[in-house]
């Protein structure tokens, strides 16, 4: 299956959520001078226009990203976030633009970080994103785009040699069995590489679903997971994604404090008074 296009979705809440944390992620593996690699198993287009037809479809982002981006208020812990969101947006003035006209995949938030000493590898199996990806990453060095199961991708590079690494599993879900598969990966990978930090997402569609993805970590080897969520409503039997979340393996230290900062702001910013959001340690390092 692959009509899932992240285009009608991008800069929406969970955007929000999962780049920030993928932000702060990547700047904390810039602070040393030693190389490591990113591995993107999902990785879209790249690069998202907002004024094209299918974000002005659904207009998510614009109770997403732009209730946020022009906030002189917001939390530091979105500052390189929101910095880089803005640094694309930019007027040929070389100031801020007032109106959003593009969004990043999560290929593009880690193009803004990487560095020289630093590789990239990016996975994506849709027909038309997988072009535009590739057209994306043609002036980015050291970065190798496969038309690929991002799963198997993932395995087949770990552990890289520099045993630094940053993944991050980000399916679709247009299959259930995304669910269990994205965590059996993970653990997969943390067999040969438990240094690494893994950062999988995940919407809330289906509690059961979520609490069957805690179980398969739980009973695993894998130690030192986080778990945030950020839910827009209360859980409901209705179709549709009421919330999102990340599980993050070997997160940076203070990840947690900054995330302390960014839930609250994103329920007040973003949310009402049905949000909710949550934070714990789900298995202990």
């Amino acid at each position: 299956m692959l009509s899932y296009r992240h285009a009608f979705h991008a800069g929406n809440f969970a955007d929000v959520l999962k780049h920030s944390v993928l932000s702060l992620v990547l700047d904390y593996m810039t602070r040393k001078e030693k190389g490591f690699c990113y591995i993107d198993s999902h990785s879209g287009a790249g690069m998202y226009q907002l004024a094209e037809e299918y974000a002005q479809k659904t207009g998510e982002y614009k109770d997403g990203i732009a209730k946020i981006i022009n906030d002189d208020h917001a939390p530091e812990a979105l500052a390189p976030y929101l910095s880089l969101i803005n640094s694309l947006n930019l007027s040929p003035d070389s100031e801020a633009s007032s109106e959003l006209k593009v969004y990043p995949g999560s290929p593009g938030i880690a193009k803004a970080f990487v560095r020289r000493q630093d590789s990239s590898h990016l996975f994506e199996l849709h027909p038309t994103d997988i072009k535009h990806l590739e057209d994306f990453c043609q002036r980015w060095r050291k970065v190798f785009v496969k038309q690929s199961d991002g799963y198997k991708g993932v395995l087949g590079l770990l552990p890289p040699p520099s045993r630094r690494g940053v993944v991050l599993i980000d399916p679709p879900y247009e299959l259930k069995e995304d669910y269990q598969k994205a965590v059996k990966t993970i653990i997969k990978a943390y067999a040969k590489f438990s240094t690494g930090t893994y950062i999988l997402w995940y919407p809330v569609v289906k509690r059961e679903l979520v609490e069957e993805m805690q179980q398969a970590f739980t009973a695993s080897a894998v130690k030192n997971v986080l778990q945030v969520e950020f839910c827009m409503t209360a859980d409901t039997d209705e179709y549709g994604m009421t919330g999102t979340g990340l599980f993050i393996v070997n997160p940076p230290w203070q990840l947690t404090t900054q995330l302390e900062e960014i839930l609250p702001y994103m329920k007040t910013k973003l949310g009402s008074n049905d949000s909710h959001y949550s934070l714990k340690q789900l298995i202990a390092e």
